[in-house]
């Protein structure tokens, strides 16, 4: 019931449970259009977007519409370095080198006019799938795929991109099976089920809400992995990331591989991580992850310095309020330095947010001489940040150049010049929007576990329980312990040896970017909350405590 679960059905997560294709309003549309060109033998042309759902979307598309005929499918992503994100009027003079017939936007595309425009003119035909949340005008597209555009009654709102294109090739499937199209080319009808493993990434690695349908998207896609049936580069990536496909958790799509694939965006061409999820030969494939995980060791170095100078910053407005704590800073918290690299923004917002909890916006030069800045925004709960920047729009017209997302996240740009005065609107609307309650980090717990449940085998069975993550959250549980022994490792990592209060039992506790790093000697009681978690070390399981939240008592 904590987590709007009803009955116990709602945890039976099995595909026929699933929501249908045919709910989806503009999805016949655009199965018709697909299917024409498909039979046609016409040019199919992706055109996705640099982030994991973004790969992942176009990966799906790309597989789907080569099992079920297309003679010619492509694809295209925009650097976002060199032309921004979305179907914009430069990204189709770019599309028009491959001479497409069609367009199918990926996680893009509910925004893109002018490009739709563009693209109409050349004699293109369009197919827009998204899921991002649409402004007052929609392009001019031949079909329009979003379960958040006007008119829809689509049941889960919070489908990722990729899930929307899992369901448009679904129902092109269909659409071509009632043309006898497999039948008559003698093609064996795909198993789009086969998918599921980058479905599952890319919901995940997008933090969109687990509603129900999203769970069994996941949790399905989950079960193809842990059985080895994932496309090589997931396997690949979970590999070189020293992790046991076998034991895979939802977590760690969107803590481990996820971070590896969005580093290729982030610092160089998210087309290296496409690849890899196209990659049939699992040799080629582990080839193409250790460049990802090497770009990811780099995008952590490169967040290191960003995160250290964005404390810096912080520290400059708290003395400038006269302040030692962060009570004055600004409600809704802007930063920029000419310096910070604008494929990195995204998670430096989403650092700065858990530090201060308080919706971030980080800016970066979008080019050499900062006349124009991008920005990329993390909110925290009661503030609707693609709302919130819609008033601001509202309100000061010139602000804003353009800008776009969910909920909890969204990304903008600015002209240069215009730095200060978006940052005092952003903060002015924030405060309208919120209370001071709503600047206090909060934990809810499940409760206390009895020292009997202490166990491995509570651990195992609550990390099967899931799929876990945004909007249905994996159990914290508190209680107090005995501190044993607390030590630093990897100089920012707090390692706990904890006693259960009034018991025998000692239980090893772990706690990330720990703020009691150099205060661990004052440790002797602790309330903590906490997630159960199994440790795995040369073959040896046990117990360990991953540490959300840490008080002496």
């Amino acid at each position: 019931m904590a987590r709007g679960v009803n009955s116990r059905e709602e945890l039976e997560y099995t595909l026929a449970r699933l929501a249908t294709s045919q709910q989806l309003k503009g999805v016949a549309a655009a199965s018709k259009i697909l299917a024409d060109a498909v039979q046609q033998q016409r040019r199919i042309l992706v055109v996705g977007d640099f982030d994991c759902d973004g790969a992942t979307s176009t990966s799906v598309a790309i597989l789907a519409l080569k099992a079920m005929g297309a003679i010619s499918v492509d694809y295209l992503v925009p650097n976002r370095f060199e032309y921004g994100y979305g179907l914009t009027p430069e990204i189709v003079e770019v599309a028009k080198q491959f001479r497409p017939d069609v367009l199918v936007t990926v996680d893009n595309g509910i925004a893109s006019c002018e490009g739709v425009a563009a693209a109409n003119k050349l004699g293109i035909s369009v197919v827009v799938t998204d899921h991002h949340l649409p402004g007052n005008e929609l392009p001019d597209a031949d079909a329009i795929v979003n379960p958040n555009q006007p008119g829809c009654g689509f049941i889960s709102k919070a489908t990722a991109g990729v899930g929307v294109i899992f369901y448009v090739m679904s129902d092109l499937r269909r659409e071509l099976r009632d043309r006898k199209w497999f039948e008559c080319e003698g093609i064996a009808e795909p198993n789009l089920a086969n998918l599921l493993d980058l479905v599952a990434l890319g919901t995940v690695a997008d933090v969109v809400p687990l509603d129900g349908n999203n769970r069994i998207l996941v949790e399905q896609g989950i079960r193809r992995i842990r059985a080895g049936k994932a496309r090589p580069g997931v396997l690949a990536l979970i590999d070189v990331a020293s992790k046991d496909y076998r034991n895979l958790a939802s977590s760690d799509l969107g803590f481990v591989v996820g971070p590896r694939l969005n580093a290729a965006g982030r610092l160089d061409d998210m087309s290296i991580g496409i690849e890899c999820l196209l990659c049939d030969d699992p040799l080629k494939a582990r080839q193409i992850a250790l460049r990802l995980d090497e770009l990811n060791q780099e995008r952590k170095h490169i967040e290191g310095e960003m995160k250290a100078h964005a404390s810096v910053l912080v520290d400059e407005l708290n003395k400038a309020n006269n302040e030692s704590s962060s009570s004055d800073l600004p409600w809704g918290m802007c930063l920029y330095d000419e310096t910070w690299h604008q494929g990195v923004i995204g998670i430096l917002a989403s650092r700065m947010k858990e530090k201060f909890h308080r919706p971030v916006i980080a800016f970066a030069p979008a080019d050499g001489d900062c006349i124009e800045l991008k920005g990329s925004a993390r909110s925290i709960a009661g503030l609707h940040i693609r709302d919130a920047l819609d008033r601001v729009a509202t309100r000061y017209p010139t602000l804003l150049s353009k800008f776009g997302g969910h909920s909890m996240a969204a990304g903008m740009t600015i002209e240069g010049k215009n730095y200060d005065a978006f940052s005092k609107a952003f903060d002015q609307v924030v405060r309208e929007e919120l209370d001071e309650s709503n600047l206090e980090a909060v934990i809810v717990s499940d409760g206390e576990l009895a020292t009997h449940e202490l166990t491995i085998d509570t651990a195992e069975i609550l990390r099967k329980a899931g799929p876990w993550g945004q909007n249905f959250l994996e159990p914290v549980y508190d209680g107090i312990f005995d501190v044993v022994q607390a030590r630093v490792v990897g100089a920012k990592h707090l390692k706990l040896l904890l006693q259960v209060e009034g018991a025998d039992l000692l239980i090893d506790g772990i706690e990330f970017n720990s703020e009691w790093v150099g205060k661990e000697t004052q440790l002797k009681k602790v309330r903590v909350a906490y997630r159960p978690d199994v440790n795995e070390f040369r073959g040896r399981k046990s117990l360990q405590l991953m540490v959300q939240y840490l008080e002496a008592v």
